[in-house]
């Protein structure tokens, strides 16, 4: 579909194209939260020229998404995201070599010493890659933690888990107890160590930026909240 409107409005934190209301996908109103995020949603429409490209739209994108996909059942979304918390990146360490031991020591415990802290809970960690199964008591407070999110909260939380895959450090980020490209550089330390050691093809490159903007988007719409 092709640019039609001429001016984008802010109509009660809704987005209107020449006054007329913009709805979802689902045809629901697209109503953000907050007048930051309406604003922010605005300028995407405003910026379109031509066709319209839904990847360069990911404000928008998370909005429908939060409108039609999980506010409709927050409690089951909420719970395929802290399903992570059961298999965390940051439990499962490298036994060698000992410089990416060391990376992961040193990006990996403070994000779960701030949860032990945070959550009262005990995290327990294993070389390799073989099922460690965690606490209940812990899997039990980080699933509550997701569980009182919003829908635009879990939302915005969703490509941080998916692409990271620690559930421990987006609640890092969506605390305030550390920032997007902290959490994003510890997620990528394993991937980052294979590069330096064998190179980067094309292919990986461009995943890589997919994943980064799919997850720098959700750190800025949450952060818009």
């Amino acid at each position: 579909m092709k640019r039609f409107w001429k001016q984008v409005t802010i109509q009660g934190n809704g987005i209107a194209l020449d006054g007329k209301p913009v709805r979802t996908p689902g045809r629901a109103p697209l109503v953000l939260p907050t007048p930051a995020l309406a604003e922010a949603v605005a300028d995407e429409w405003r910026t379109v020229e031509g066709d319209i490209d839904p990847r360069a739209m990911p404000l928008t994108g998370l909005a429908n998404a939060a409108v039609d996909r999980v506010a409709p059942d927050t409690a089951a979304f909420a719970a395929s995201l802290a399903r992570y918390g059961e298999s965390d990146l940051l439990y499962y360490r490298a036994e060698l070599p000992e410089p990416l031991v060391e990376r992961q020591v040193a990006a990996w415990d403070p994000l779960l010493e701030w949860a032990r802290r945070r959550y009262d809970v005990h995290f327990e960690t294993a070389t390799g890659v073989m099922h460690r199964a965690q606490p209940p008591a812990t899997v039990a407070r980080l699933g509550d933690a997701v569980a009182a999110l919003d829908a635009f909260r879990l939302a915005g939380l969703s490509p941080i888990v998916t692409v990271s895959g620690s559930l421990v450090a987006a609640l890092a980020l969506i605390q305030g107890a550390a920032d997007a490209e902290t959490v994003w550089h510890a997620a990528r330390i394993d991937e980052d160590w294979q590069t330096e050691m064998w190179g980067e093809d094309d292919l990986a490159t461009q995943a890589r930026d997919a994943h980064r903007a799919d997850f720098m988007a959700g750190a800025r719409f949450l952060s818009l909240l």
